[in-house]
């Protein structure tokens, strides 16, 4: 059996992971406590591992990423979309106190407040359908998205206070889904970034299409966030969209 602590040296030294922070949070955080117990002795490799109910805890790896693009500062307010194991609200909340969290599956979001709250971690979650976020804490400097959509949200997109950022996988399916960083600047212009190409399982969602999607001005910034995500893939730039 392999020990279920974590290596010497953890977390690895991803050259492209460099924020203190972050790594400082992965380091004090005890991933092997948010891991079914038949898969504990992995706990500290770095992939994903089922957690049950379909869900996977994430690549330790892809959480430093998600989660340094972010910039957060103790200071900052984050919104977490598909609590799963809550690893990552763990790891936000190491970084800031101010996290809130939604997960669709009850079974989940019930152990995994448990869990934080076991470990002393002050992260609220509630069973939801994270694509309408959670409007009564917004706005947030932060949004991550733990699980692939067909397509950014755009009830997010007004939660999220000018200079705020977004963290989201995007695809159809598992073999198309690209990580993107979405920044809302001054004014509510929107920026677009190319993370990662990345392969998460697909967010949980109550109906392909809520009735609260289909207010006019969500639709118009979903035809925006489309624009922006195609425009990216003819140029390595980033492009900008106004948020209207």
């Amino acid at each position: 059996m392999k020990d279920e602590r974590p290596p010497k040296h953890w977390p690895p030294a991803w050259p492209d992971v460099t924020d203190k922070k972050v790594l400082e949070a992965l380091a004090t955080v005890p991933r092997h406590l948010f891991v079914p117990p038949e898969y504990r002795e992995d706990a500290y490799a770095d992939i994903a591992l089922p957690i049950g109910y379909g869900q996977t805890i994430s690549q330790p790896y892809i959480v430093a990423l998600m989660t340094q693009a972010l910039r957060l500062t103790p200071e900052s307010k984050v919104l977490e979309v598909g609590t799963g194991s809550g690893y990552q609200a763990a790891i936000l909340a190491q970084i800031t106190p101010h996290v809130w969290s939604i997960e669709a599956l009850p079974e989940l979001a019930r152990a995994a407040q448990e869990r934080l709250r076991g470990l002393g971690y002050s992260v609220e979650v509630k069973v939801g359908d994270g694509r309408l976020g959670w409007p009564e804490h917004a706005p947030y400097d932060g949004i991550i998205v733990t699980a692939a959509a067909a397509e950014v949200p755009p009830a997010l997109i007004p939660q999220l206070k000018e200079g705020g950022r977004l963290v989201i996988p995007v695809g159809e399916s598992a073999w198309d889904q690209v990580l993107w960083l979405i920044e809302k600047q001054t004014g509510g212009r929107l920026s677009a970034h190319w993370l990662a190409d990345v392969r998460f399982v697909p967010l949980v969602a109550a109906s392909p299409r809520l009735a609260e999607e289909e207010d006019p001005a969500l639709n118009a910034i979903r035809q925006e966030l489309r624009r922006v995500l195609q425009r990216h893939w003819w140029s390595p730039s980033s492009y900008e969209v106004f948020y209207r």
